[in-house]
């Protein structure tokens, strides 16, 4: 089987990759530059030009490598502004919109697995851990509506088409912002990553090797038209796991700021994700995909230093 991965520069390519190759899969990665076609080439993979944005530029990628699958992992990320999220994610969010028009009718009716995320879309109503079943958000906070719509389309394009959507959780892990030298490493590091108000928001996380086997388990044993949350075991509110993970970085404990403050310097947005968000449950992917996370715990996985 050969698989396209759409975008397979970034964190989840480069998990992703390796584990294909050594399961038997030929394997393809798109890269915006041809600068960027080396380091796919250095992990196995055959690697495309392809800009996501440009339909016929995608056409041309899928008519040229003829996959049988297509993983679309297409992002734009530089950092995260806290103050405008929807401004950082923008081009993201048209990778989510156009990309995966521009995917879908270039595929001809091939399978596509799109990614997703559980980090903090779902309804800030009910228990602190959602299910798929769950509805998202129906009113996001300013800062952050245009990334929940653009959430929203991706998935209801995905499965309409009989593709399958992996929410995934936030990245920790080689390659992420959470590894050593990461950006939100550094910034909890130099205290620059605060608790907020109550810091009740519940997150839910995964390791990037996991990213992998998860996305594999799709590929062999997803169902067509389903949606699953890809997170580890854990789910922690922000007041456990941000003082757990500074303490294992070896800095010292957050600040505290109340939630009023945050909410004039930062974004509602931020305010929402350290005091109301809610974690997701893995329950579906492992009864349906056979899945369990090699990383089940991020506690564990930053005690023992990941």
């Amino acid at each position: 089987m050969h698989i396209l991965i759409a975008g397979a520069t970034g964190a989840a390519g480069r998990a992703l990759i390796p584990r294909l190759i050594a399961t038997g899969y030929a394997v393809t990665g798109t890269t915006r530059t041809e600068a960027k076609t080396g380091e796919l080439r250095a992990l196995g993979a055959n690697a495309q030009v392809m800009d996501g944005l440009d339909a016929a530029s995608v056409k041309a990628a899928i008519d040229a490598t003829q996959p049988d699958v297509i993983v679309h992992q297409m992002t734009a990320l530089t950092g995260i502004d806290m103050k405008n999220i929807d401004k950082a994610f923008h081009l993201t969010n048209r990778l989510r919109t156009e990309g995966t028009e521009h995917l879908l009718a270039a595929a001809d009716g091939r399978l596509l697995i799109a990614q997703s995320f559980a980090g903090w879309p779902y309804e800030r109503r009910g228990g602190p851990v959602k299910t798929e079943n769950d509805p998202l958000d129906p009113a996001p906070p300013k800062g952050i509506r245009e990334t929940h719509a653009a959430i929203r389309r991706l998935e209801r394009l995905t499965t309409e088409a009989g593709g399958i959507v992996l929410r995934y959780g936030g990245f920790y892990g080689p390659g992420s912002g959470m590894a050593p030298g990461g950006e939100q490493t550094e910034m909890i590091h130099k205290r620059q990553f605060p608790l907020v108000g109550n810091g009740e928001g519940v997150w839910s996380f995964l390791h990037t090797d996991d990213i992998a086997t998860a996305t594999l388990a799709a590929i062999e044993r997803g169902r067509p038209g389903e949606i699953y949350n890809i997170v580890d075991d854990e789910p922690a509110p922000a007041k456990e796991w941000l003082p757990y993970i500074a303490e294992h970085l070896g800095a010292k404990p957050p600040r505290k700021v109340p939630a009023w403050i945050a909410k004039v310097v930062a974004s509602p947005a931020a305010v929402m994700m350290m005091t109301s968000s809610r974690g997701a449950s893995n329950a579906k992917a492992k009864a349906e995909l056979g899945w369990r996370p090699t990383h089940p715990s991020w506690r564990d996985s930053f005690a023992a230093g990941a």
